[in-house]
């Protein structure tokens, strides 16, 4: 069952541009599609807004590869704060801190760029789908490791059913739909 504030049109609008695909990227997996609503401005601006409302206290907005770059990026700009990516691995000349982490249809590494986060950052992550929860714990890892302070975690569509939340631990993310 999907859960959505209905009384924000706006939104209810954004996530119906998006799709579902299934067996991508391996059999049996169903990806959730956000092509259809990033490129729409109103419903892109609708999803930042709503994203960006909880970043009250952070230095930074930790944008996760490679969908919370888009996502990311957008809601510290309407934050007003700085923006760190969170890379897959080989993909940063300077790395300040490296997690390997389990994704639900196999395993990858992060990688946390050099001077982005340092002691006592405040970060708040951005991802567009929390699903088993292996990539914003990785995440998560990668700024502690730093020295930085996790304040929030937001993402656009939250899958239930695969458990993300309870691999956060005290993490309790904000997420626009549940389903």
């Amino acid at each position: 069952m999907t859960e959505l504030d209905e009384s924000n049109p706006a939104l209810a609008r954004a996530f119906a541009l998006i799709r579902d695909v299934p067996d991508y990227p391996t059999k049996g997996v169903l990806f959730r599609d956000i092509t259809p609503l990033l490129a729409d401005a109103a419903a892109f601006a609708s999803v930042i807004e709503a994203l960006a409302e909880p970043v009250t206290d952070a230095d930074v907005v930790v944008g996760v590869e490679a969908r919370g770059f888009l996502l990311g990026a957008a809601v510290a700009l309407a934050a007003r704060v700085g923006v760190v990516p969170v890379r897959k691995a080989g993909k940063l000349p300077l790395v300040a801190a490296s997690r390997e982490y389990q994704l639900e249809y196999g395993s990858a590494t992060l990688e946390l760029p050099a001077g982005g986060i340092t002691q006592g950052t405040r970060a708040y992550l951005i991802d567009d789908v929390l699903a088993t929860g292996g990539t914003l714990r990785a995440s998560c890892d990668l700024v502690e490791q730093a020295g930085g302070v996790v304040v929030g975690i937001g993402v656009l569509l939250e899958l239930t059913a695969l458990g993300g939340r309870e691999a956060l631990g005290d993490r309790a993310p904000h997420a626009l739909l549940r389903d």
